[in-house]
């Protein structure tokens, strides 16, 4: 038995048990990262002047991430996703078996997402970084990724953050 799915196993086995973490596993599957861009969009609307150049790169960084490397990753390589062949806990049947499971675009675009904001901001990225966290995990939990996925995507995320962020360095701007 491979170590990923041992570890799939150890944490989807916890779903189904409590349906209080069935509620807290769902909702940082689906909804949690939605708390982080509001939280871009009240740092956009309410300090404009100075956030307005993480906010841009962070969702370069974690938009380049989502909609080219992963899919092109996907594109190379096909791996379906743990229901698809196992029997697995699903908390979260919308997903469809076609679409390739690694990498984890929720992991490659909330990783670059906190990736940059750590970059200039500690505290806040700290934040994101374990809402992102959580967001994998919780992937992971609902059945849905297998652990290599996440870490796979969240690799990419970081580093795409990190030569993003050199390359928008180097960039001056008006502001």
């Amino acid at each position: 038995m491979s170590i990923d799915l041992i570890l799939f196993s150890a944490i989807n086995g916890l779903a189904t048990r409590w349906a209080w973490l069935d509620i807290v596993g769902i909702f940082f599957a689906q909804d949690a990262g939605y708390l982080l861009l509001a939280i871009l969009v009240g740092l956009f609307l309410f300090s404009f002047k100075k956030y307005w150049r993480m906010i841009v790169e962070s969702l370069i960084a974690a938009i380049i991430v989502r909609f080219v490397i992963v899919e092109i990753a996907r594109l190379l390589w096909f791996r379906a996703r743990p229901f698809v062949d196992h029997s697995v806990h699903l908390l979260l049947p919308s997903q469809s078996p076609q679409e390739a499971s690694f990498p984890s675009a929720h992991a490659s675009f909330y990783f670059a997402l906190s990736t940059i904001v750590y970059l200039y901001n500690k505290k806040l990225g700290i934040f994101f970084y374990i809402v992102s966290f959580l967001i994998v995990i919780a992937r992971v939990f609902t059945g849905v990724h297998w652990p290599s996925d996440v870490l796979a995507g969240a690799v990419l995320g970081i580093a795409m953050g990190l030569v993003l962020n050199k390359i928008f360095k180097k960039i001056r701007t008006p502001f």
